[in-house]
Order: structure tokens, then C-alpha cells, then sequence
């Protein structure tokens, strides 16, 4: 006997471990999976089932129509549509702005750019309640109240988060690029768009996902700045649903839950098809400081 253990048991334990691993990974998978799935069966309940007592998960009639009732109720394609500009705006504003600072506090060298990097991570501190008024005051002087620029115009002032995982994504990238690029006579514009930002397009893709997430799901923005009803933002509409009640008063939540799943239905596709992405720019955004 040389003292080690037998492969058998070796494996047979590694195997309980990953098990017991994955088991308890699922668990939490289905935690937070459950009250996905309980929209899904609302929104395709009619409406007296959403409140039948016990809840059937599966309703006997599959109210699919109910998401071309919300369609017909709002003018859902219009609200996508201006969602879907906003959004594009805000991404292009996001990765411009945040992606130029960050070249600059990773890659050029000048008197108090710690300081000033400190300075712009101190304003994360900030709630955004502290600012809310003198924002919508500042705004509603420049007369851009009821339009989409309040929205928009800040993301090309960049984001002290996505600044900071930027950087950090950058201070990973040698520096002898930049060395063998400047030996050819290129300029640090040239450096950032031809060498920087191909290189780092994991974390772009985390900017881009966290971007398109939030500004998506914005309802807190549109409901200050936006009056106007053909204006309004997808989320914005959709909680018009709850002011459309029957007759006996109560508001049709199967409708307004087919709603949220088809506003939802993006942020899921966009996550899935950026997720390789979004990992390895949040695993590689930390490695230098």
C-alpha cells in the first residue's frame, strides 16, 4: 500500500461533490425561475381562472390569444418602436462616451487622473433621488420635457460604472500594442478604434447587454419626461393595462402578464446570445486594479 486513496473512491467522491454542486444549483435555478413561470400560466389563464382557488398551473383552455388582445388594445408596435430608438441611442451614447473615457484612465498618462478617476466613482455614490429634481428642472428649462432627449442625451456623458469596467478591461491589454502601433505612426484615436476596441469586445458586449437591460426596462425615466401617449415607451403602455379593468373593476392581469412576457421576450433572447460575452467581460473586467 503506498498510502493513497483508491481511484474508485477518489472518483466516486468527486462525482458526490459536483452532484450535491449541480443539485443545489438547480434548486436555486428553479427558485428564481418560478415566478417566470408563474407569468407565463397567468397570461394564458382568462381571467376569473387567475383568481380560482388552488391556482391551476396548466389551465384547462390555453388562452393564447390573449397576446394578440394585448396588441389590439395598445399600440404595442408603436411602443416598440420607440422603444427600440431609445434604445439604440442610449447603447451608441453608452458605448461611445464610456469606452473614450476608459481609454483615457487606462491608456494615456496626465497629471491627477487618479484623482479624477476617484472623482468620477465618487458619483456612484450619489442616489439617484438626489438628482432627480434638479435633472428634471434642468431639462424642463432647455424645453426638452415630453421628448426623448432627457433619456438619451446623458448616456453620451458616459456611466461611472461601465467607465470603471471598461478601465479595468483595458489595463489588461498590453501595452506594447499601443508601443508597436505609435512605431507606425498611428495616433491614439487610431490606437483606441483600431487595436482597443476590437480587443476588447467581451467587455463591450457586458456594457452593451447591462445597457440595452436597463434601458429597455426604463420606466421610472419615461414615466417623468414623456407626456405625451404616442411617445410613450413599452413599459410605459404596458402599465396602462392596469387602468383597462371589466366590469366588475378588476384589472385584467392575464393580459397584463401576456404583456410583461412579450416585453420581457428581448432582454431573454439579447442575454442568451451575449452570455459567452457578458462572462468573460465581467471575469476579465477585475483582474488588474
Amino acid at each position: 500500500m503506498d498510502g493513497t486513496r483508491p481511484f474508485g473512491t477518489v472518483f466516486l467522491q468527486t462525482v458526490s461533490r459536483y452532484a450535491i454542486l449541480y443539485l443545489v444549483l438547480a434548486g436555486l435555478g428553479m427558485l428564481f425561475f418560478v415566478p417566470f413561470a408563474w407569468m407565463l400560466s397567468v397570461s394564458l389563464h382568462d381571467l376569473p381562472s387567475v383568481f380560482a382557488q388552488p391556482f391551476r398551473w396548466v389551465p384547462d383552455d390555453l388562452r393564447w390569444d390573449n397576446y394578440s388582445s394585448v396588441t389590439s388594445l395598445l399600440p404595442f408596435w408603436r411602443y416598440t418602436l420607440n422603444t427600440v430608438v431609445v434604445t439604440a441611442l442610449v447603447l451608441v451614447g453608452t458605448l461611445l462616451s464610456c469606452s473614450l473615457a476608459a481609454f483615457g484612465f487606462s491608456r494615456l498618462r496626465f497629471r491627477g487622473r487618479e484623482s479624477l478617476f476617484a472623482l468620477c466613482l465618487s458619483t456612484m455614490m450619489l442616489p439617484g433621488q438626489v438628482t432627480m429634481i434638479p435633472l428634471y428642472m434642468f431639462f424642463a428649462k432647455l424645453g426638452w420635457v415630453d421628448s426623448y432627449l432627457p433619456l438619451v442625451v446623458p448616456a453620451f456623458f458616459g456611466s461611472p460604472f461601465y467607465i470603471f469596467l471598461l478601465r479595468q478591461f483595458f489595463l489588461t491589454i498590453p501595452r506594447e500594442y499601443d508601443q508597436a502601433a505609435m512605431l507606425d505612426g498611428a495616433s491614439q484615436l487610431r490606437i483606441y478604434w483600431s487595436i482597443i476596441l476590437p480587443l476588447a469586445r467581451p467587455a463591450l458586449a457586458t456594457v452593451a447587454l447591462l445597457t440595452f437591460v436597463g434601458t429597455w426596462n426604463d420606466f421610472f425615466g419615461p414615466l417623468i419626461y414623456l407626456n405625451s401617449p404616442e411617445k410613450a415607451t413599452l413599459t410605459l403602455g404596458l402599465s396602462m393595462l392596469k387602468s383597462q379593468v371589466v366590469g366588475s373593476g378588476v384589472t385584467q392581469w392575464n393580459l397584463l402578464m401576456a404583456g410583461a412576457m412579450l416585453v420581457m421576450l428581448p432582454n431573454v433572447i439579447v442575454f442568451f446570445l451575449a452570455q459567452r460575452h457578458f462572462v468573460r467581460g465581467i471575469t476579465l473586467g477585475g483582474l488588474r486594479g
